[in-house]
């Protein structure tokens, strides 16, 4: 196992009505902040009202920014941005989404910084420019990313077809309220593209062709299991409180450094196409996940990691078998029969995409140079896998 260090700074306030903390939570790092938001679920649901009137009890001075896309924009990160520094405000607080969590952190990052963190940070990768960042704090409405409790952002530039994500450490949030009665309004589309990007976080990591991880690996399956119980659930009856509070808490432990922590390598290809194909199509990212991942899994199956399937196989989906490669391809059939349980579509075309921009899908998914660990893929290899998915 590698040496590693792991540091949490996000205090998590897990529960139905944890929400009655936020005032004292928020004034414990600042008492002038930036609310961010989607549309206007969250003013239906009637939470947008609850979270003023406890920051007001709190006397907590508050500037708002409605409407973070579901990519959010840089465009959005920037307005954010000019905001926090014509108010000096001192924490950005995203209720919402994985998208408004990490519109967040840009924003929480661009107010403190002094050039431009699209160019700088999201595409040419300066982290050691990035010095400083106001303070994030996030109520969570939908698991998936795991944003309310790691330091990732992912920020689209549509003029560009460009999204691209980023990591800091400063920009975990210093809390996150998890009340998964938040996420009982969910549509089933929208839980099952949480559900299939949680599983996805774990595939990236779990996925690797290395023999060692042995406790990491356990405590992936177990996260799997989990969501693959817990998800046709929360898909058919969405105000099961149970079931939201295990995908909630599976989401987060999914993707804040615990799973992956003393491996020797993860992947993150799928993940590196899905950004590029949904910068090109404006797709929901757990939706191209859904399609991309098991012909991803198809494809990198070899010789070298047909022992991390056999695991997936024997110890997720209880398959075992004499052929090492019958067992993987038929773990790898169940996903799929998984994410179609959930009405994920199969293929890139049921989604009405075509090759059209596959050429420059792939060059610019491979633009610094292969991707991936348990299988190298070139320019050729993601062609194939677009073409496959298609």
């Amino acid at each position: 196992m590698k040496n590693f260090i792991y540091d949490i700074p996000t205090r998590i306030l897990f529960g139905s009505g944890q929400i009655s903390n936020i005032g004292v939570e928020v004034k414990k790092h600042a008492s002038k902040i930036l609310l961010i938001y989607g549309k206007n679920s969250i003013k239906k649901s009637g939470l947008y009202d609850e979270v003023i009137k406890y920051l007001n009890l709190e006397s907590i001075e508050i500037i708002e920014l409605a409407g973070v896309d579901p990519n959010p924009r840089i465009e959005t990160v920037r307005i954010g941005a000019d905001l926090c520094r014509k108010h000096n405000l001192e924490l950005v607080l995203a209720v919402g989404g994985g998208s408004t969590i990490d519109c967040a952190k840009a924003i929480a990052a661009q107010a403190k910084y002094h050039g431009d963190i699209w160019n700088d940070i999201y595409v040419e990768k300066r982290y050691e420019n990035l010095k400083e960042a106001l303070p994030v704090a996030s109520v969570l409405t939908l698991a998936a990313t795991g944003s309310e409790m790691n330091g990732n952002s992912v920020i689209s530039n549509m003029k560009e077809n460009l999204k691209l994500g980023m990591g800091h450490y400063i920009l975990r949030p210093v809390f996150s309220i998890l009340d998964p009665t938040y996420t009982f309004s969910v549509s089933k589309y929208q839980t099952a593209s949480g559900v299939v990007d949680i599983m996805s976080h774990i595939f990236e990591q779990y996925f690797s062709p290395d023999k060692n991880g042995f406790l990491q690996s356990r405590i992936m399956e177990g996260l799997l299991k989990t969501v693959i119980y817990y998800g046709p659930i929360a898909f058919e009856n969405p105000t099961d409180y149970e079931a939201r509070a295990n995908i909630m808490w599976t989401g987060s432990l999914a993707l804040n450094g615990l799973t992956s922590l003393g491996k020797e390598s993860t992947d993150w290809a799928t993940h590196q196409m899905e950004h590029e194909l949904s910068a090109k199509y404006d797709i929901t990212h757990g939706i191209g996940l859904g399609i991309l991942t098991p012909f991803w899994m198809e494809y990198v199956l070899d010789t070298t990691n047909v022992h991390r399937f056999v695991d997936y196989a024997n110890n997720v989906w209880g398959i075992s078998g004499d052929n090492d490669f019958d067992v993987a391809r038929i773990a790898i059939h169940k996903t799929r029969e998984f994410f179609n349980s959930l009405d994920i579509p199969v293929t890139l075309t049921d989604i009405g995409i075509d090759s059209s921009k596959f050429e420059d899908m792939a060059s610019g998914v491979t633009k610094n140079g292969p991707i991936g660990c348990m299988k190298k893929l070139d320019y050729k290899d993601v062609l194939e896998i677009y073409t496959l998915a298609l």
